[in-house]
């Protein structure tokens, strides 16, 4: 009679593992062996060097880089610790002037062509005496192109001497603003004005302090609260027009109110038919006076009572800088909706009105942390992004807590501003110059 067997499997041995993270150098390839609830199928926790049956978080990631501005020049004005930002945690520079982390701009130097080969010698035949009944017309040459236009855009120039190696160096813009770019003399680079933080501009697009584009389309008619500080409150009035289709207004900034200290400042495009950019739409006004700057680059206007006060055309026409010696500085431009953006757009604008708008660039010197507004919230030191990151165009919300109502109201929901306004006396009327309902632009913000 035959016994029946049966046969014993062998007991499963753990299986060995071993940290691969040289940062571990205490755990480093060591020999670890699985713990019995996961024999075969465990990780290795390199940070307290055992084996785990489920795997380890992730390292957190490193604290961005700090830089600190070098410059003399800015001691007093930027004298702080600045900290890389997301897109270049160790990689970023120290902009001196605007005190600011900023990512370096990297130029790919052209790439050297070989000339072509010397084209081969011929022998002209002499041409044949004309005929004596015919005498060919004169051809008179074509003059040389424009160097800007030959080059495929318009040249700028770096303008600030504390950046000697830079210091009126001739640049081009490039292709996608080739009439709207300036030189970041940091970098050394042309930079278009609608692509640095704090940039507003179109219908109107922002780039807030940390990089991050989005929109904010408001009202037509209305006035908003684009920055609110102890010290300086900005509204903007937005023009427009209606689209059915979209349900929402296209919308531009048309003009400015600006309060610091018991003073007021505006800056408006007046309404233009058809656009000539050697004829001038700036409608510009301190305190209530208008202000005449002839049409001359480098024209300066400067104030009796605040002698920090100054205003200079940065070109001819339609192009100023204003500045209010240490608290902002700002860059304003007028510019039209083109035949062209209004049939990519589909803005259906005619040629009873073009739309004259603002382009702004803005430098703060003194923001607070707690600084509001639809632009100027970007700037505060807890501000978190809330716009919907991963789309088109990312909108945000809010035209009831940045709503004002009129140019040089501070009463809209996030208001900051303690300083000492001018009467309700005073009143200010412009050609296209809205103050009872706001200002309208687009524009560039540095903080510091």
């Amino acid at each position: 009679m035959k016994e029946n067997i049966t046969a014993k499997s062998a007991p499963q041995k753990p299986k060995k593992v071993k940290c691969k993270d040289r940062k571990f150098p205490a755990c480093f390839q060591k020999d670890l062996y699985c713990p019995a609830a996961c024999l075969r199928d465990c990780f290795v926790d390199c940070s307290s060097c055992q084996p785990v049956c489920t795997p380890p978080p992730p390292p957190p990631p490193p604290p961005p880089r700090k830089v600190k501005c070098k410059d003399k020049n800015y001691k007093k004005t930027c004298n702080k610790d600045l900290y890389c930002p997301a897109a270049c945690p160790k990689t970023c520079i120290a902009d001196c002037a605007t005190c600011q982390p900023i990512c370096p701009v990297y130029i790919t130097p052209p790439v050297a062509t070989p000339s072509p080969p010397p084209p081969p010698v011929v022998t002209p035949i002499p041409p044949l005496p004309p005929s004596p009944s015919y005498s060919p017309p004169p051809t008179t040459p074509s003059p040389p192109p424009d160097s800007s236009e030959a080059a495929g855009g318009k040249r700028v120039r770096c303008k600030n001497r504390s950046y000697p190696s830079c210091y009126y160096r001739e640049h081009r813009c490039p292709a996608a603003c080739p009439d709207s770019c300036e030189v970041d003399c940091v970098t050394c680079s042309p930079v278009c004005n609608c692509n640095r933080p704090g940039a507003v501009c179109q219908d109107p697009r922002f780039i807030g302090a940390d990089g991050i584009t989005f929109y904010f389309h408001g009202k037509k008619e209305r006035d908003f609260c684009i920055v609110s500080d102890t010290n300086l409150h900005i509204n903007a009035h937005f023009i427009g027009k209606r689209n059915d289709n979209m349900g929402r207004d296209f919308t531009w900034v048309q003009s400015l109110g600006i309060l610091f200290d018991n003073h007021q400042i505006s800056v408006g495009a007046k309404k233009t038919a058809t656009w000539d950019d050697t004829v001038d739409r700036l409608e510009l006004s301190y305190d209530g006076q208008s202000i005449f700057l002839p049409e001359q680059e480098n024209a300066k206007w400067q104030s009796n009572s605040t002698p920090g006060v100054v205003i200079t055309r940065s070109r001819d026409t339609n192009a100023v800088v204003i500045e209010a010696e240490g608290n902002f500085q700002i860059k304003a431009a007028v510019v039209p909706i083109t035949e062209k953006d209004s049939r990519i757009h589909k803005y259906g604008i005619t040629d009873e009105d073009c739309f004259a708008h603002l382009d702004l660039g803005f430098k703060f010197y003194s923001l607070s942390d707690d600084v509001n507004g639809v632009l100027g919230q970007t700037y505060a030191r807890s501000y978190v992004s809330r716009v919907k990151m991963g789309v088109d165009m990312p909108v945000l919300g809010g035209q009831r807590e940045f709503a004002s109502s009129s140019l040089f109201s501070t009463d809209c929901a996030v208001a900051r501003f303690k300083g000492t306004q001018l009467g309700s006396s005073n009143n200010f009327q412009y050609v296209n110059l809205k103050c009872g309902s706001g200002l309208d632009g687009r524009g560039v913000v540095c903080k510091r």
